[in-house]
């Protein structure tokens, strides 16, 4: 992998490292990936406490680390009214540079799907007043999903289709709503991911966003596989390459397109040692 890497910067805009996995060596996983040249992350906020611990770990690391402040469908009962407040104080923080992970997912149906629907719309209110990009998640909900963006979406300054694996119909729609596109290592599985190759070239380059989702979606072509069976974002050049040869495109320009949109998107500063 690093022979692909060391002279590049990479940007993963999606990892839970707040994820209990990540306790014994969390550190040692950021340097990895550091030294893999993955040059900054967000850090992922999947609930009130999620997300106020994403944020302290981003304060930890400033150079190096963000993270989104929102509540996953999942969790979506659980978030009230009186906790808007409280959300809205994090999304006004510099380091949170977006809002979510916020959306609808009916394949589990964790809560409520009314429930789900408020939540989200709470947090896409959320996410307009706070001029944030919306980190979003959708599993077999999407014209309840595409709907509500479509309610909100004069008043958004964009989001990105976090984890993208759905197929060519919802790829358009997303990219019509002015939705980014996020790819993780589902695009390394040939048993799920192969359809997503051939559309590689249908995201624009400045559309295009990558993230590891770690501790999940570990990259299934590894070689050799950590026994630990954890992704980690020092893998994230490992799925750059995988979308590099799908769009027919060096692996350098993957590289600087992605990382070039995530500062757009996200706002965040060029790393010092890259200036």
């Amino acid at each position: 992998m690093s022979h692909y890497s060391t002279h590049m910067q990479w940007i993963d805009i999606g990892a839970n490292l707040t994820h209990d996995s990540f306790d014994v060596d969390r550190d040692a996983v950021i340097e990895r990936a550091r030294s893999g040249g993955v040059v900054q992350m967000i850090v992922t906020g999947a609930s009130v406490e999620s997300s106020i611990a994403a944020l302290q770990l981003a304060r930890r690391h400033p150079s190096m680390l963000f993270a989104t402040a929102g509540v996953h469908p999942h969790h979506a009962e659980q978030l009230r009214a009186e906790h808007l407040p409280q959300l809205s104080a994090l999304l006004a923080d510099p380091r949170v540079v977006a809002a979510g992970e916020c959306g609808l997912d009916y394949y589990r149906n964790l809560s409520a799907q009314a429930a789900q629907r408020q939540a989200f719309a709470w947090q896409l209110r959320l996410a307009a007043e706070s001029r944030k990009p919306v980190f979003l998640h959708q599993r077999d909900a999407h014209e309840d999903f595409v709907a509500l963006l479509r309610e909100h979406r004069a008043s958004l300054v964009g989001g990105v289709a976090h984890c993208f694996t759905a197929g060519e119909h919802e790829l358009e729609q997303y990219l019509e709503l002015g939705l980014s596109i996020g790819i993780t290592g589902w695009i390394n599985d040939e048993r799920r991911g192969a359809h997503l190759l051939a559309l590689m070239r249908r995201i624009p380059a400045h559309r295009l966003l990558l993230e590891t989702d770690a501790p999940y979606l570990l990259p299934r072509d590894l070689v050799p596989k950590p026994r630990s069976r954890r992704n980690e974002p020092m893998y994230l050049p490992h799925i750059g390459a995988a979308v590099a040869a799908a769009r027919e495109e060096s692996v350098q320009l993957c590289a600087h397109h992605t990382s070039a949109h995530a500062r757009e998107l996200f706002g965040l500063p060029v790393p010092v040692t890259f200036l």
